[in-house]
């Protein structure tokens, strides 16, 4: 399984690709929503782990340019971010987000149940 993860904190984005790889997924970063428009298209990842708030490109922007690309509906998004708003989250659903989870909590196993549950699809 391929998982690029766009992430802007570098702690959170460390954390969290080592805990994948750990589970022999292939990760592949992104610091930014413009770098990581980039990576979804050359790297074709089966799921893509996607910050609402970073520079350059919000999230928002990217699950915006994912569906003009037609990449939506091929590749599932899993907004992974500490805004958890419901406003936030139905907006990043009516973009084409799969699901939600608060990576601020650090449950690892929820995360990976979702990414396997969603990869599945």
């Amino acid at each position: 399984m391929k998982i690029l993860l766009i992430e802007d904190d570098t702690f959170f984005r460390e954390f969290y690709a080592n805990k994948l790889k750990e589970k022999n997924i292939e990760v592949e970063i992104a610091e930014n929503g413009e770098e990581g428009l980039k990576k979804v298209q050359a790297f074709m990842p089966d799921l893509v782990l996607l910050d609402i708030i970073m520079p350059i490109k919000d999230g928002f922007d990217v699950l915006r340019e994912m569906g003009k690309l037609q990449l939506i509906q091929k590749i599932p998004v899993l907004v992974f971010s500490t805004l958890g708003q419901e406003k936030d989250v139905e907006r990043a659903r009516l973009l084409g987000a799969r699901g939600y989870i608060n990576k601020s909590f650090f449950d690892f196993e929820t995360l990976y149940a979702r990414i396997l549950e969603l990869s599945h699809k």
